[in-house]
């Protein structure tokens, strides 16, 4: 039998071609479609009650008092995260140090300050004056004020959790990357910076921004030591004009929208330090 003749046998001319059908997901869109359902009814309650008083909201949400305090918690949260992260690294170094005692020491901070809730430490640094009157020949209550105890006491909290992420970044890095760049000869600054800082980074970046974002929302707290940042702000008001929802909704839309562009800065920053990795999206 020829070639030709297994052709026709194997394929006839008649034979219809199959058709690939998709495979149905009903139960997926209808899922969605009630979420979505869901999803409208939630926002069409909240834009159409009248309690949240939408024109109180837009009074009041650029008002001075309200941005003096939105300032504060920026420039709080870029303080505390900038000397959170110095202190971070040094524990960080400590951690990994072949010294016994850095090791312990740095060990028992973070263990220490990972241990205790931010607001008992607050309270803590806030009432100081009583274990120790004076300082450096200065009453304790006059040399720290309100916003002197929230950056402590914020900084203290957060370079535990920073030591913990340098040290994982850090250990992210193979080894066999800085034993070849010690046979290159390189110096141990430029092997730290050269090669293992960037590519530490890649895991350091993710967790920092995440830090970077709780340490925004995380400093309402201060508010019980009567620090006026953004929520302290918006309590003045409401003490005085007995509007809670509206203003707290001021509040609640400044935290979301700093937050959204703190996400987007943070994705940014993970896919320059994600070039060359399998996956920077």
């Amino acid at each position: 039998m020829s070639l030709h003749t297994l052709t026709k046998v194997a394929a006839p001319e008649d034979a219809v071609p199959s058709r690939i059908v998709p495979r149905r997901r009903t139960g997926q869109w209808t899922a969605a479609g009630l979420v979505l359902i869901l999803l409208g009814l939630a926002v069409n309650s909240v834009a159409r009650n009248e309690a949240f008083q939408w024109d109180v909201v837009g009074d009041y949400f650029t008002s001075a008092s309200v941005l003096r305090g939105l300032g504060l918690t920026l420039w709080l949260t870029a303080l505390v995260m900038a000397l959170g992260f110095a202190l971070g690294a040094l524990l960080a170094a400590g951690r990994l140090s072949g010294n016994p005692v850095l090791r312990a020491v740095s060990w028992g901070y973070v263990w220490l300050f990972r241990s205790m809730p931010i607001l008992v430490q607050l309270l803590f640094w806030f009432n100081i004056g009583a274990l120790y009157p004076t300082l450096f020949g200065v009453k304790t209550v006059d040399l720290l004020g309100p916003v002197t105890v929230a950056i402590i006491g914020l900084t203290l909290h957060e370079a535990a959790y920073a030591a913990e992420v340098v040290r994982g970044g850090i250990l992210s890095v193979d080894r066999g990357q800085i034993e070849a760049a010690e046979a290159l000869g390189l110096s141990r600054w430029r092997r730290w910076w050269k090669i293992v800082l960037p590519q530490a980074m890649r895991s350091i970046v993710p967790p920092a921004g995440n830090m970077l974002i709780g340490t925004l929302k995380g400093t309402s707290i201060i508010s019980v030591i009567a620090v006026q940042d953004l929520l302290y702000s918006v309590q003045l008001v409401y003490h005085r004009t007995y509007q809670v929802i509206p203003l707290l909704m001021v509040a609640t839309l400044w935290y979301v929208i700093v937050t959204s562009v703190l996400s987007v800065g943070q994705y940014y920053v993970e896919r320059h330090y994600g070039r060359g990795s399998e996956r920077t999206r």
